[in-house]
């Protein structure tokens, strides 16, 4: 097995490899379906390798060859990595079927022998990190991944603002990789390891104080690249600029390797041993989730308001992986695993549902012409199987049942809760401050989707080409349609998901935390019998044991158990509740079907105020559905007005009102504008130094070399 794993691995470079070679010599109208048919071969092969990890449960690893002075370079693929390159592979096919006809769009526009290289070289180079232990290859691994991602954000160069978008994505992760880079290097010269997994067993003698650095500097270099705040004013840019199925694959993959080297180095290599790291990612996490789902309600850019919304999802990540390093530093294993459990389940769901919404995304604005919501609407008459999937991506993404978001979250929530547990007050009340924080996340999530599909799929259409245009295409309905599959799978069956996730994730997740949520209910399962008679029987009465004879596992109940005044502390089925919202829909149908025959109720034109019919300017846009938000939280977004002026007739009667204002995003306010004044202040300051007069300059080196001296002799 470890042997095929490796050939899998390594067919996964071949074909990329191949596939950008061809991509040469090739006609350019071909190269949409080589790059599909590369790309989906390459995920394929990683989709082998990382399943046969997982399933079996072997960790697999590799000497390849060692370079003098730099050390060994090693391929290493454990469960932790092979979960994220299954998380990548599955985001990439999908990407790279939709493109066979997306790309199609920029024939003649622009190089696609280049996109088909940088794309081709991109799926490797995240491979290349996930299954490389070794420092080296890692950091070259990741800075080939910063590259090619720059160059796919930036391929639509000729287009406004694209290059600017690009720009600041690429400096923003060189800040982080410098960050990384030394946090690593550092890591290595003080264990005296060269890889990941030499590093575990040997960072027991590093004091607390580089704990704390080493904790802090990986938080910040590695939360540039998942988009955490405030470290994340490059995402909401990148995203529209960037084609959509490169923008699949930034949501979708590349955000999960900033979780994944947090994950690596903060709880794997070094895990958070003071309780203040784990509050820290705790309130990172909260800040995150709540600014990002801010600004994506108040957002008309429909790529725009995904990103932001990228960013809300990272955040409720890294909340969970804040609360179980809390929970674990009180002792609290099983509620610790419940957060780890609940942070990586989110983060699935996440990979899955955003993709979904980004290539819908880009199917609206190729074949609508646009992706302003406040331009956009009606579209599920003329696109209705992208309107289908796009609504089971939105609902996913706002936690509704029975789909994915609604498990992820909920177990988020529920975990957060159980801080009753923990002795100190002081975090209990933090704890309490970041669950309200995200229920009005999950709320506004609603509000968010609710205007994203309504606005832009229901009512008038004001765009005249989204009103005559055509349905997306076949290969670019059928990967949406997959995606939309999988959100529904994992809401529908949570409790075979999370024994799996716990298997995954041993020894972070102790056994305990998943047999803790899915009890034995069904009479067949090993266990059943050690659950209380009565606690059965009350269960038994409400259908837990519905689908025993066809379904094999402990059920479909996903429950936590308390003591004898509290048997269920939470629980929830969604598979029972999608039975039960499918028979209440059947119902409210019939009942309108029956009734409307027994009135001898007839349709009749939509009743508009006694005009002949409805006009497209009568209906809400995106901006009037989400200004309340913009109002109530205006002290968040501190609008700018850019524009005010109104057009009169003979002074008195006015005819036109243009008010256009633009929101100043927080991090830059509260960060980088602070920042980069002080550095122009710095350098002017230093500017003064250069007047031109020689013994001055001398001075300065004489100083310099005093001081050097000095720290010398102090060393």
């Amino acid at each position: 097995m470890s042997a095929a794993v490796q050939i899998a691995v390594l067919l996964v470079f071949a074909f990329c490899a191949a596939g950008a070679l061809c991509g040469i010599a090739i006609p350019e109208k071909r190269i949409p379906a080589l790059l599909a048919w590369a790309g989906s071969l390459a995920s394929g092969a990683a989709l082998y390798a990382a399943g046969s990890v997982l399933t079996f449960g072997v960790d697999v690893r590799r000497q390849l060859w060692t370079i003098s002075g730099l050390g060994e370079v090693t391929m290493s693929l454990d469960r932790l990595a092979a979960l994220f390159l299954l998380l990548a592979a599955v985001v990439v096919l999908a990407s790279s079927v939709f493109s066979a006809a997306y790309l199609k769009r920029y024939l003649g526009h622009y190089s696609l022998r280049a996109f088909n290289a940088w794309y081709l070289l991109l799926i490797a180079s995240i491979v290349w990190i996930l299954v490389d232990d070794d420092i080296l290859g890692f950091l070259l691994a990741w800075e080939g991944m910063s590259i090619t991602s720059y160059l796919l954000v930036n391929f639509e160069h000729r287009r406004r603002g694209v290059s600017r978008a690009g720009y600041l994505m690429l400096a923003m992760g060189e800040a982080g990789f410098i960050a990384v880079a030394v946090v690593l290097l550092y890591l290595s010269t003080a264990t005296g390891a060269p890889g990941f997994s030499a590093m575990r067993g040997s960072t027991a003698t590093l004091g607390t104080l580089a704990r704390w650095a080493v904790f802090l500097i990986s938080f910040l270099g590695f939360g540039v690249k998942a988009g955490l705040t405030p470290v994340n004013s490059w995402l909401p840019r990148a995203h529209p600029a960037a084609p959509a199925n490169v923008s699949a694959i930034l949501s979708g993959v590349i955000l999960n390797l900033g979780i994944y080297g947090i994950v690596r180095v903060d709880f794997d290599v070094l895990p958070l041993s003071a309780i203040g790291m784990g509050i820290i990612v705790l309130l990172v996490g909260t800040a995150s989730a709540l600014v990002g789902i801010l600004y994506a309600t108040t957002e008309s850019d429909l790529k725009a308001l995904l990103a932001h919304s990228s960013i809300e999802n990272m955040g409720i990540v890294v909340v969970g992986l804040g609360a179980g390093a809390v929970f674990a530093s009180y002792g609290l294993t099983v509620f610790a695993g419940m957060a780890f459990l609940a942070a990586f389940y989110h983060l699935i769901n996440h990979s899955l549902y955003k993709s979904l919404l980004f290539l819908g995304a880009g199917a609206v604005d190729e074949h609508a012409g646009t992706r302003d919501l406040d331009r956009l609407g009606g579209l599920i008459h003329v696109m209705p199987y992208t309107a289908a999937v796009f609504l089971a991506g939105s609902l996913s993404i706002s936690g509704l049942p029975p789909f994915n978001g609604y498990v992820s979250e909920w177990l988020t929530l529920q975990t957060l809760l159980r801080s009753a547990e923990i002795p100190s007050t002081a975090v209990r009340v933090v704890f309490a401050l970041c669950g309200a924080a995200l229920a009005l996340t999950a709320a506004l999530a609603v509000t968010c989707f609710v205007k994203a599909f309504a606005i832009g799929f229901l009512g008038k259409s004001r765009e005249p080409r989204a009103a005559t245009g055509r349905d997306a295409h076949g290969l670019e309905i059928v990967p949406m349609a997959l995606l939309a599959f999988a959100c529904l799978l994992l809401g529908l069956l949570p409790t075979y998901v999370i024994p799996s996730l716990g298997t995954i994730l041993q020894p972070t997740v102790p056994p305990g935390a998943s047999s803790a949520l899915v009890p034995p209910f069904f009479s067949s399962s090993p266990g059943h019998l050690q659950l209380p008679a009565a606690f059965v029987a009350d269960f038994h009465n409400l259908g837990a044991q519905t689908g025993q004879r066809f379904l094999p596992g402990p059920g479909l109940v996903l429950l936590h158990r308390g003591g004898a005044t509290n048997p269920v502390v939470f629980a929830t089925a969604p598979f029972y509740a999608c039975i039960a919202i499918a028979a209440f829909l059947l119902c409210a149908w019939l009942l309108v079907r029956v009734g409307t025959r027994r009135l001898k109720a007839a349709r009749r034109e939509v009743w508009a105020g006694g005009i002949p019919r409805l006009f497209p300017q009568m209906v809400y846009t995106a901006t009037g559905f989400s200004n309340p938000v913009r109002v109530i939280f205006q002290a968040v977004f501190r609008p700018v007005t850019i524009e005010d002026t109104r057009q009169t007739v003979a002074v008195h009667f006015r005819t036109a009102i243009r008010r256009r204002r633009q929101d100043i995003y927080l991090a830059d306010s509260l960060v980088f504008d602070p920042l980069g004044h002080a550095v122009m202040w710095l350098a002017g300051k230093c500017a003064a130094m250069h007047h031109g007069r020689l013994n001055a300059y001398v001075a300065y080196s004489l100083g310099f070399l005093v001081v050097v001296l000095v720290l010398f002799r102090i060393s």
